[in-house]
């Protein structure tokens, strides 16, 4: 039903454009043969909004992927360099949160470990929405940041790195086994501030899947049981992700180097000084606004990722570990 009402709505989606296209360019006709230059005008402004009508379909039908229109996780995890980078990794959660909310898309933080002064050294999300996945499928990869520094008394720039991993919620028609000879878990005791139950008992759950070295973990709920519940729901989507990724590199064999998506290969560089720029490295999308970018405002470089690993060719980007510049 979910499959038939998304077809459904692209196909409505089409004819609706078709209509339009065809009612205003027979406005502009007769706005032509009686010399009206107000309808005209109208017909004009109203191909204009359809245009970006049709530049949002176009999009939608880059989701098409088998997980595409499913929830997914987000997990943002600091680099090295301490409290920069654990700031870094906060900032990012903002601007996604951002995102999302300007979406619509429901937020449910499962996971947050704060950093020692400030900052967090990582987190997982899970976001909830239409073709959630599909949209943020692209934002995997090494996220740099370059500015003055807040938290340096000599006001030096720095850089600082923040890995950010998206991978889909799995849904029952999707069946992942695991074996219990396969994984360990562990308890412990949830951080973060307050409340009468947290840090007071060993509610948090870790579950690491031995064979691929995977390794997942929620303190969101003061019951343990649904904690290890959610944990197992997180390692059967990173699994299933694995397994979407082995299939895209046997694809892309010229891209074997790829598939390791982690702290080697920086996919966007975020620059507060010098200068103000933000450039996304697979498709040299940039753009001055950094704030905007910060405050959640995505599409554009999304879009054109979305677009590009269609087309099947995502650059390589460059640049790993952290590093402070006098």
């Amino acid at each position: 039903m979910r499959r038939r009402t998304r077809l459904e709505n692209g196909i409505r989606s089409v004819d609706d454009i078709e209509r339009d296209l065809a009612d205003n360019v027979d406005l502009i006709e007769l706005g032509e043969a009686e010399n009206d230059q107000n309808v005209i005008d109208e017909a004009e402004a109203a191909l204009a909004k359809l245009a970006g009508q049709v530049d949002t379909a176009r999009l939608q039908a880059l989701l098409s992927g088998e997980a595409d229109g499913n929830d997914c996780y987000l997990e943002i995890h600091a680099g090295a360099g301490g409290t920069e980078a654990q700031d870094w990794a906060q900032i990012l959660e903002r601007m996604y949160a951002r995102w999302a909310e300007k979406r619509g898309y429901k937020l449910e933080f499962l996971e947050e470990s704060s950093g020692e002064e400030a900052g967090i050294k990582s987190c997982t999300v899970r976001v909830s929405g239409e073709d959630a996945y599909g949209w943020m499928k692209t934002e995997s990869g090494v996220h740099r940041l370059v500015r003055i520094s807040p938290f340096d008394a000599s006001a030096r720039r720095h850089t600082s790195f923040a890995s950010v991993w998206v991978y889909p919620v799995v849904d029952e028609n999707i069946d992942i086994e695991i074996e219990e000879k396969d994984i360990r878990i562990d308890t412990y005791r949830a951080s973060g501030a307050g409340g009468q139950h947290v840090n007071k008992t060993d509610s948090a759950i870790r579950i690491t899947h031995l064979p691929s070295g995977i390794v997942v973990q929620c303190q969101n709920d003061r019951s343990q049981h649904r904690n290890r519940d959610a944990a197992y729901d997180m390692l059967r989507a990173r699994l299933y992700e694995a397994e979407l990724q082995r299939r895209e590199d046997s694809a892309k064999a010229e891209h074997e180097s790829k598939s390791d998506i982690g702290w080697g290969h920086q996919i966007r560089s975020y620059v507060l000084q010098p200068y103000q720029m933000v450039k996304d490295m697979r498709t040299d999308v940039e753009t001055s606004n950094t704030q905007a970018v910060l405050d959640g405002d995505l599409d554009d470089f999304m879009a054109a990722s979305l677009a590009r690993r269609i087309e099947g060719g995502e650059g390589k980007a460059g640049d790993e570990g952290a590093s402070s510049d006098d």
